[in-house]
C-alpha cells in the first residue's frame, strides 16, 4: 500500500528547518561537497510520480514507507560516485549529514532490503520468472564468444537476420507496441526530466532535432557461467555440463569504436542538444542485448518514444551509418521526421532509383559532362527537387558537353523526388551546409554516452541484469537533467 509519501515541499521545508541545526563541520562539508547534490535533490519533484506508482502498490496490507527518500537516496548514491548499493547504505548509515540529505533523521532510515525491494517493484516482470531464469542451467556453449576474428576497422556488426528491420519497421507502422519490463522506468523518467526540462526551455517543443544512437555497456558478469555440477571435485576441470550465469541477458557484441569483442548489453538513447545553454538531453533510453544491430534499435526507439511523449513530436533525426537502410528512410516519412543518416559504404550500389539519370553517393544528379549539378531548391507544389547545369550557374567554366546540352541559357534542369530513392534523395541533400550543419549535433550522443557511462559510473555498476542496469541508466539520465536546469538556473543569476 502506498500511503505515506511524503511531499515535496514537506521536504523542502525539512530541509530548510534542518540546515540551521547543521553543526559547524557539516556546514562546511555541505557547502565544499554536497550544495550541488543537495541543489539538484531540491529540484526533483517527486510528487510526480505518486500517480505513475500508484497502481503497482497493493491497496491493502502494510503501508510502504519511505518511498521517497529511498529514491532520492539512490540519485544521491550515484551522484556521490558510489557503484555498489550495499556499499552505499552502509556509509549513508554512518554520516548524518547524507541522512539528512534524503530527507530522514538517524532513526528512521530505509533499510537495505528497502533499496532493493524499490527496484525490484518498478521491474514489470513476474518476479517468480526473474528467479526461475536465475536458477537455471543452461547449455555449456550457451553464450560463447563469436568465433570470428575481429572486424574491419569502424565496421558495424551485422544484422543477424536479413529482413528483420523491415518486419520491425512494418510493426511501428502499425502501431505496435514494443513495451518492455523497463516500460515503468521510462515513464518515471519522461515524467521527472523530459517533461520539467521541456516546460523550463531546455528542450525546443517546436523543431525538436533527436540523435539516436548505441553504447556498448560491458557487465562484470562471466560469460562462461558458474559451475553447479561436481565434476570439479572429480578431478575433471574442463567439464562441459550445464551452467548457471548471473546475467542471463548479458550476450556478446562488438564495439566498433576500441574494435574489440565485449560481453553485456547494449544501451539505446535518443538525445537533444539546447544550444542556447550548451547541454545534451537525453530523451529516451533503453537497455538491449549487445548484439542487437542498431538498425532494428533505431526503429523501436521512435516507436517506442512517440507512445512515450506523444506531445514532444521529432522534426529531425540525425543517426550514424548502422541506420542506413530504406526500412528507416520510409518509417520517417510516414511520421513526418526530417532523417539525416550516415551513408553505409558496405551499401554503395544500392540505389532504389531507376538508371536514367546518374546520381553520385550523395543523391546529387551528374551531368552529361560529369560535373555535380547545382542544387535550386525544393518545388513544394510537385514535392520535388529541382537542379541546374553548373555551367548555366556559374559554378563551372567550361563543359566538354555544353553544345549537346539544352540550347536554353538557363541550361539543362533535373527534378529528383523523394519518393524515387527516399535514401539517396533525402529532404535535405547531403553535401549542403544545412546537412552538415544539423548533422553536427550527432555528437550530443556520444557526450550523453560518456556522462551515463563515466560522470555517473553505470559502467563500473556492482549489479546484474538489465532490471539494475536500467534503473541506474534511468537515474544517471534524470541526473543530467537536474544538471541542466541547474546550470540554467546559475547563468541566468550572473545575467
Amino acid at each position: 500500500m502506498l500511503k505515506c509519501w511524503r511531499l515535496h515541499s514537506q521536504y523542502r521545508q525539512f530541509i530548510s528547518d534542518g540546515l540551521n541545526s547543521l553543526s559547524e563541520s557539516d556546514r562546511l562539508r555541505l557547502q565544499g561537497s554536497y550544495q550541488n547534490s543537495l541543489d539538484k535533490l531540491l529540484m526533483l519533484d517527486l510528487d510526480l510520480l505518486l500517480d505513475v506508482l500508484r497502481p503497482y502498490y497493493s491497496s491493502t496490507g502494510r503501508p510502504a514507507i519511505l518511498q521517497p527518500e529511498i529514491f532520492r537516496s539512490l540519485m544521491l548514491m550515484i551522484d556521490c560516485g558510489f557503484t555498489s548499493i550495499k556499499k552505499w547504505h552502509a556509509h549513508l548509515r554512518s554520516d548524518s549529514l547524507l541522512t539528512f540529505l534524503i530527507g530522514c533523521t538517524g532513526n528512521k532510515l530505509p533499510s537495505l532490503g528497502s533499496h532493493y525491494d524499490f527496484i525490484n517493484r518498478l521491474w514489470l516482470r513476474n518476479s517468480d520468472l526473474e528467479r526461475d531464469a536465475l536458477k537455471h542451467l543452461y547449455r555449456y556453449n550457451f553464450n560463447r564468444k563469436p568465433k570470428k576474428g575481429k572486424l574491419k576497422k569502424g565496421q558495424k556488426l551485422p544484422v543477424r537476420k536479413p529482413g528483420v528491420i523491415k518486419q520491425v519497421a512494418l510493426a511501428a507502422k502499425a502501431n505496435h507496441s514494443f513495451a518492455s519490463f523497463e516500460r515503468l522506468l521510462q515513464e518515471i523518467f519522461v515524467k521527472l526530466a523530459v517533461i520539467p526540462s521541456t516546460k523550463c526551455g531546455l528542450i525546443d517543443s517546436s523543431a525538436l532535432t533527436v540523435a539516436g544512437d548505441g553504447t556498448c555497456l560491458p557487465v562484470s558478469s562471466s560469460s562462461y557461467g558458474i559451475k553447479t555440477c561436481t565434476c570439479k571435485a572429480d578431478g575433471n576441470w574442463n567439464c562441459k555440463c550445464n551452467r548457471r550465469f548471473s546475467d542471463p541477458g548479458a550476450r556478446w557484441g562488438w564495439d566498433s569504436s576500441k574494435e574489440i569483442w565485449f560481453y553485456g548489453h547494449t544501451i539505446y538513447l535518443l538525445s537533444c542538444y539546447c544550444k542556447q545553454y550548451h547541454t545534451d538531453l537525453p530523451l529516451y533510453f533503453r537497455i538491449l542485448n549487445a548484439n542487437r544491430h542498431d538498425g532494428v534499435s533505431g526503429v523501436v526507439a521512435l516507436a517506442e518514444y512517440r507512445e512515450l511523449c506523444p506531445d514532444l513530436p521529432i522534426k529531425n533525426i540525425v543517426l550514424d551509418s548502422a541506420h542506413d537502410n530504406y526500412p528507416t528512410y520510409e518509417l520517417c516519412n510516414e511520421w513526418n521526421i526530417i532523417p539525416f543518416i550516415d551513408l553505409n559504404p558496405s551499401n554503395n550500389g544500392n540505389l532504389a532509383y531507376p538508371g536514367a539519370v546518374t546520381v553520385n553517393e550523395k543523391g546529387v544528379p551528374i551531368c552529361a559532362g560529369g560535373h555535380p549539378m547545382v542544387n535550386w531548391g525544393i518545388c513544394n507544389d510537385k514535392n520535388r527537387r529541382k537542379w541546374r547545369c553548373p555551367l548555366a550557374c556559374g559554378k563551372i567554366k567550361e563543359c566538354s558537353c555544353k553544345a549537346e546540352c539544352s540550347p536554353s541559357e538557363y541550361g539543362r534542369v533535373i527534378y529528383t523526388k523523394p519518393s524515387d530513392d527516399p535514401r539517396i534523395f533525402t529532404p535535405v541533400p547531403r553535401g549542403t551546409k544545412a546537412f552538415k550543419d544539423k548533422f553536427k549535433t550527432r555528437t550530443c550522443s556520444e557526450r550523453i554516452n560518456t556522462r551515463i557511462l563515466n560522470d555517473y559510473h553505470v559502467e563500473h555498476m556492482k549489479i546484474r541484469g538489465k532490471k539494475r542496469y536500467s534503473f541506474f541508466t534511468m537515474l544517471a539520465c534524470t541526473q543530467i537533467h537536474l544538471d541542466a536546469r541547474r546550470k540554467k538556473e546559475q547563468i541566468q543569476k550572473t545575467a
